[in-house]
């Protein structure tokens, strides 16, 4: 395949300061760098045909050869190399801050020296959040109350007391990486870091695992904890109880546990806010005269309300303060009068109906109630 003319390969124009071909050329190496790209070999291609355009347009007398004469000007001149190793200025391609760079390539910074390496491996960490999945009643989540759980998690061991190594014998630090965590390999022109296949990135090495917990410092244990819901918790809220997730390595501080709420539906009531809601059936005569009406309320008091005459179907009356309570305060409990019109009716009652009709007559041709006027109800 022909080669790409050089200011091509980086995007750039002929007379393009160094500084501007250094920063081309850092922008493709970390697009194309091989281990950004493992197994692509495009990529490895592109690299390495933006690497060989920077090391004849960075040089003063390769570029004026090029410039002159193109791809001939160059050959023979020893400065195509394709050993990258023998790159000196990588530094200053990369401003002088290679961390910065590979950080680029690997996600995340690469810098830091074997001691602080060390500390970071060995020192004590967190352990891991955990969730529960919690089931409740609506009732209880309208009034509160206490349940008990039961879970796994993982707890300092108690025969090693979270070392992980059995009693008089201890950690050495890590032949393969000395205590780093981190074993550093060339590659070109700078090195790479990976995790140290001997310790796994802990910096040491148990000689005599602690049986009880085969080295890992913690043992999986069922456990139960009593824990309060609040009064008026909805349905999808979070409760976070710290410190009781898993132990953390090391002697690292427990994680938490977050209890994910599900409240499970009523047959009758239902919430908006701070309000309950439920409906009740009334009969034709008692929406037209009125009366009074016993209901019962989620906490199971017996309530009379009274139903003004008229009433239509769907109409809502309020009793105030019987609802969820809500920080120190009680939203209100709707009941909904849903009007009964009988399937059957008897001779009797059909002829009072037939009267009541002739009485109050009827309206053949009614107009549309405005929607305003049902919303508002």
């Amino acid at each position: 395949m022909a080669k790409r003319d050089y200011y091509e390969v980086l995007g750039i124009q002929k007379g393009t300061s160094k500084e501007d071909i250094k920063k081309a050329y850092r922008k493709l190496a970390i697009q194309y760098h091989p281990d950004k790209n493992p197994g692509n070999k495009e990529a490895e291609e592109k690299f390495k045909e933006a690497t060989e355009a920077y090391e004849v347009l960075s040089d003063d007398k390769k570029r004026a050869a090029y410039d002159q004469l193109g791809f001939a000007g160059v050959d023979g001149m020893g400065g195509v190399q394709h050993d990258y190793s023998n790159f000196k200025d990588f530094e200053d391609i990369f401003g002088g801050d290679i961390s910065d760079f590979l950080g680029n390539i690997f996600g995340g910074g690469m810098g830091g020296g074997a001691g602080r390496s060390r500390e970071r491996a060995a020192g004590p960490r967190p352990g891991a959040n955990l969730r529960y999945d919690l089931e409740i009643p609506f009732k209880d989540a309208v009034f509160g109350t206490k349940v008990e759980i039961a879970y796994s998690r993982q707890e300092t061991c108690p025969v090693c007391k979270g070392s992980g190594a059995e009693s008089g014998s201890g950690k050495k630090i890590c032949p393969t990486c000395n205590g780093a965590g981190q074993i550093r390999q060339s590659a070109g022109f700078f090195s790479l870091a990976s995790t140290c296949h001997t310790c796994g990135g802990e910096g040491y090495v148990i000689e005599h695992p602690c049986k009880e917990c085969n080295g890992a410092g913690t043992v999986k244990k069922r456990q139960k904890i009593m824990i309060t819901i609040p009064p008026g918790v909805e349905n999808g809220r979070r409760m976070v109880i710290r410190s009781q997730g898993d132990a953390g390595p090391n002697g690292g501080a427990c994680g938490d546990l977050y209890v994910f709420i599900r409240v499970k539906p009523h047959e009758f009531f239902e919430r908006s806010g701070a309000n309950l809601y439920c409906a009740v059936p009334v009969s034709i005569t008692q929406a037209a005269l009125g009366g009074d009406l016993q209901v019962t309320t989620l906490d199971e008091k017996t309530l009379k309300v009274k139903i003004p005459p008229g009433s239509q179907n769907g109409k809502l009356l309020r009793l105030r303060e019987e609802g969820v309570p809500v920080a120190g305060k009680r939203g209100d409990f709707y009941i909904k009068l849903m009007v009964q019109i009988p399937a059957k009716l008897s001779a009797k009652g059909r002829a009072l109906l037939e009267e009541f009709s002739k009485i109050e007559g009827e309206n053949q041709k009614p107009n549309p109630i405005p929607l305003a006027a049902l919303r508002a109800d």
